[in-house]
């Protein structure tokens, strides 16, 4: 499958809360949707609009192409988030989440001159950072299953499913060789703030990984480990989302304050 003109990002509600003071908007992992994200309201300041970001060939756009290259995939969610960048914002994104929103922000920055009030990174190294990659999305279907079953994010029942893999397969293959072949290209740091989440598991990605994203800001970072491999944020979703709130419930505050000062 490749990507096609009818194929778009979109963002999903899973409770509409138009009173929010902030939206935050989540990128999913290769393989990964909205459903990731479905249940984050419950745990999140009522302040929050939770935000996710469905990409095409995965869950309510499972029958679009979806795209393959990061270059055409990042300004298709840039125009799809616009409309609703009409308070402030800010992104979460794990693994190839992480990469698509750190160049999200940096489009939106460099084409709009607005920018996230802060970036949360998760299962994923800073950018810049060589990284290693197996060239999986090429590889043939019973090795490509083979590892994906190695990495543990995919249920056992979906990968034992011979109908339902020859669904998702060209969306798997597609977004590992969007990542897979991902490039950075050195540019300004940003300027709001960035946390890191990372898995004490994680056997690709360690904690000096995660810290180097303190280089693509100018502004405070943080990073903090949870119990778990590179699905941490799964296994340790409460934990996880007890550090976002923290970090939240602050920035809703100077939202707020932002807001008042605003509408004067």
């Amino acid at each position: 499958m490749t990507t096609t003109s009818i194929s778009k990002p979109s963002v999903i509600f899973p409770k509409p809360n138009p009173q929010a003071s902030l939206r935050l908007f989540c990128f999913p992992y290769a393989g990964g949707s909205t459903a990731s994200f479905r249940n984050w309201h419950k745990q999140l300041p009522t302040t929050v609009e939770v935000c996710p970001i469905e990409l095409p060939g995965r869950g309510t756009k499972l029958m679009e192409a979806p795209f393959t290259e990061l270059s055409s995939l990042v300004p298709a969610i840039v125009q799809a988030i616009f409309p609703y960048l009409d308070k402030p914002f800010a992104f979460f994104g794990h693994s190839m989440g992480a990469i698509l929103s750190f160049e999200v922000a940096r489009q939106l920055r460099k084409k709009c001159h607005i920018s996230p009030v802060h970036l949360f990174v998760s299962g994923r190294g800073a950018p810049h950072v060589p990284f290693e990659f197996k060239s999986l999305h090429s590889l043939p279907k019973a090795e490509f299953i083979e590892q994906l079953r190695k990495l543990n994010g995919t249920p056992d029942e979906v990968l034992d499913n011979a109908e339902l893999m020859e669904m998702l397969i060209p969306m798997l293959r597609a977004d590992f060789k969007l990542i897979e072949t991902y490039a950075y290209t050195p540019g300004l740091s940003l300027g709001c703030p960035i946390t890191a989440f990372g898995g004490l598991q994680d056997s690709k990605v360690n904690l000096a990984r995660l810290e180097a994203w303190q280089e693509q800001t100018n502004a405070d970072f943080s990073v903090q480990m949870f119990s778990g491999d590179h699905f941490f944020l799964h296994s340790s979703e409460k934990a996880l989302l007890k550090s976002v709130s923290q970090k939240l419930h602050y920035l809703t505050n100077k939202s707020s304050a932002w807001q008042s000062a605003y509408s004067h």
